[in-house]
């Protein structure tokens, strides 16, 4: 019995490792430790979504409808995050916890934990889904862009499930369980669609800061 013991490990392991072997070699997925952060990285400063946080965007932002207001406005990502994403219940599953929001570098960068059945609808992930556990942390990072007033777009250019970074030209396929596509050409495979208030005509981040610029068309 303990070499039939020795032989059922064995096995399980052999076929963990055929299954990390694929995944390697066809790009589905590439290995790092938490450890492996650029320097931006290491310094982020990541802020929960709060009601309080989407009140404090709302008062910044409520400025920008106003002839006389400011040209642009300084919001926090956290705060910006709860504002704009408050329909992120629909981009990230209903159960997702612990979301939180960050400006590094020129990007925006949003995490949740969530049950990785909700990333494998119709077996998406492959053997990736045999690696994970019942619940991981999924991060996507990117640009925002207004694709139209009331109408703005998150395009994601980096994702990691846990610790495993998601290859860009998989990006899509990952976006697409977690928001269906739009079936638009005014999107890009890898964008999410957000709403926006209709006086905000571009988004840009910075040096880990957002500022948002009113639209022209402010009377």
């Amino acid at each position: 019995m303990g070499c039939l013991k020795k032989l059922g490990c064995l096995l399980i392991v052999a076929i963990i490792a055929v299954v990390c072997f694929w995944a390697y070699k066809t790009g589905w997925v590439r290995f790092g430790r938490p450890s492996d952060e650029t320097p931006a990285a290491a310094t982020q400063t990541w802020q929960p979504l709060t009601p309080d946080g989407a009140m404090r965007a709302a008062t910044a932002l409520q400025q920008l409808s106003s002839a006389r207001g400011p040209v642009y406005v300084n919001v926090a990502p956290g705060d910006l995050a709860a504002y704009i994403f408050q329909q992120l219940t629909n981009v990230f599953p209903k159960d997702a916890d612990s979301i939180q929001a960050a400006a590094i570098g020129d990007r925006l960068y949003v995490r949740a934990v969530v049950a990785t059945k909700d990333l494998n609808r119709g077996g998406g992930l492959g053997p990736l889904s045999a690696m994970l556990g019942e619940r991981e942390r999924v991060q996507l990072g990117g640009i925002l862009h207004i694709i139209r007033p009331r109408m703005a777009e998150f395009q994601v250019k980096e994702a990691k499930i846990g610790n495993l970074s998601i290859p860009q030209a998989l990006i899509p396929r990952l976006v697409h369980q977690i928001v269906p596509p739009m079936g638009s050409s005014q999107f890009a495979p890898d964008g999410m669609p957000l709403k926006t208030p209709e006086y905000i005509g571009d988004v840009r981040v910075s040096n880990g800061k957002i500022t948002l610029y009113k639209t022209a068309t402010v009377p």
